[in-house]
């Protein structure tokens, strides 16, 4: 089993619009493809972390419309579910209206369910003769189970082929940064031209971004005023600012997403492509970079969850990022890479995550000053030891006890999260 491949089809694919209502559209796509009449009524149920990430972003397509619910029902009359992460590039002017008429009346609807723990979302559509349900659980596009009128159409079956495609997680949570130093170092060829083509995705986000005139644009605006230099620090900020600014904005342009996220694909992809090139990497070290930085984000992913109370973007993508520029300009070289890992997560490690939101481009903006300045320190041989905090004695103990203050000390911040932003849209 070659895991390299196994963890860029599941964690690294290109992404219209922000991931969670996506694929929330996704699966209300799934579940509508099996009415063979109108639609008449959909209820979706998502978990704390979806419905927090899908509040408050803008939904691609949609003439400004923000939300899951929205996403959802568009999804549910686009019915083209082979779209997969890119089915709101299928929505059209007269489905935006049927949608937003299906809301008003109160035929479209959605709920938070507090007992669920990962990523789940479960959506039931209906015509006037039939009832679909559909559930996807654990990652955007890991279906477990479909039905029509009480019969099941699909569910997921415990088969070899499924526990390898899936248990990759388990694998990765047991490696160590070593060993995802020599994966991304046996990237075949169409690896390399997948990674490139991700990097392609995310600049033309970026130009795009940059256009709209917000926290890129600003940026920009600072070097050009004087209180920026020209340097690899402003070029990158400018470069990841940009590319969030137009995801978050709802442009119609897909990113490569990283870890199941669109946002931390931005910093695990241009982040170290950008500190490359400004150093004048050799392209092969860049892109097996650019590999590490995916694993590293995914492995971190596997200790704190798909969606935690702590910013996925700022830390889980930044810590891949600045273990990747390590990588470029010195190798498989552990004990710089710990030193990066401790640095990031000691500057960033308590960031919250308040949902996906236009505010998201300042933690990019934070996540790839700390990578390039972690990366740097540790470069030179400097960096947080475990005499400091809860930081740990490697980097993958580093990384165990930052999920365990995820996990446990900050239990009721999503809860908290979520009642401050329904009493605000009430």
């Amino acid at each position: 089993m070659n895991l390299l491949k196994i963890i860029l089809e599941q964690e690294v694919y290109p992404a219209l619009g922000c991931t969670e209502p996506t694929a929330v559209a996704y699966v209300a796509s799934i579940a509508s493809s099996k009415l063979r009449r109108p639609l008449e009524r959909i209820e979706i149920s998502v978990d704390p972390g979806v419905y927090k990430n899908g509040l408050a972003v803008t939904v691609p397509n949609t003439n400004g419309e923000k939300g899951n619910l929205i996403a959802g029902v568009l999804g549910a009359l686009i019915r083209q579910p082979e779209r997969k992460m890119q089915i709101l590039d299928g929505g059209s002017a007269e489905l935006i209206e049927r949608a937003k008429e299906l809301i008003r009346a109160k035929r479209g609807t959605i709920t938070c369910d507090a007992e669920q723990r990962g990523l789940h979302i479960e959506v039931v559509v209906a015509d006037d003769t039939s009832v679909v349900k559909a559930v996807v659980t654990g990652n955007h596009t890991n279906l477990v189970l479909l039905e029509k009128d009480g019969e099941v159409i699909f569910s997921a079956a415990p088969s070899e082929d499924v526990l390898n495609k899936f248990d990759y997680k388990k694998m990765l949570k047991g490696m160590r940064i070593a060993d995802l130093a020599d994966l991304a170092a046996q990237l075949d060829e169409d690896d390399y031209a997948y990674l490139l083509e991700g990097v392609r995705y995310n600049q033309k986000m970026s130009d795009q971004g940059l256009e709209i005139k917000k926290v890129g644009y600003y940026l920009a605006d600072l070097k050009a005023k004087g209180y920026l230099q020209d340097d690899v620090f402003s070029s990158s900020k400018i470069l990841t600012a940009s590319a969030a600014d137009g995801r978050m904005d709802g442009l119609n342009l897909p990113v490569m997403s990283s870890g199941g996220s669109g946002n931390q694909g931005i910093v695990a992809i241009l982040v170290p492509y950008n500190v490359g090139l400004w150093f004048k990497i050799d392209e092969r070290r860049i892109v097996e970079s650019i590999a590490l930085s995916h694993l590293v984000n995914s492995y971190i992913k596997c200790y704190t969850g798909s969606l935690s109370p702590i910013c996925g973007c700022s830390i889980a993508a930044g810590v891949g990022a600045a273990v990747a520029i390590v990588y470029q300009q010195a190798g498989k070289n552990i004990d710089q890479m710990t030193l990066a890992v401790n640095n990031l997560i000691s500057d960033l490690g308590g960031m919250l995550c308040d949902g996906a939101k236009g505010g998201c481009a300042l933690k990019v903006v934070s996540s790839t000053d700390s990578a390039i300045r972690s990366a740097y320190m540790a470069l030179n041989n400097h960096g947080i030891t475990s005499i400091e905090g809860f930081i740990g004695r490697t980097a993958e103990e580093t990384i165990q006890n930052l999920s365990r203050i995820s996990d446990v000390g900050m239990a009721g911040v999503d809860a908290t999260m979520i009642q401050i932003m329904q009493e605000k849209n009430k």
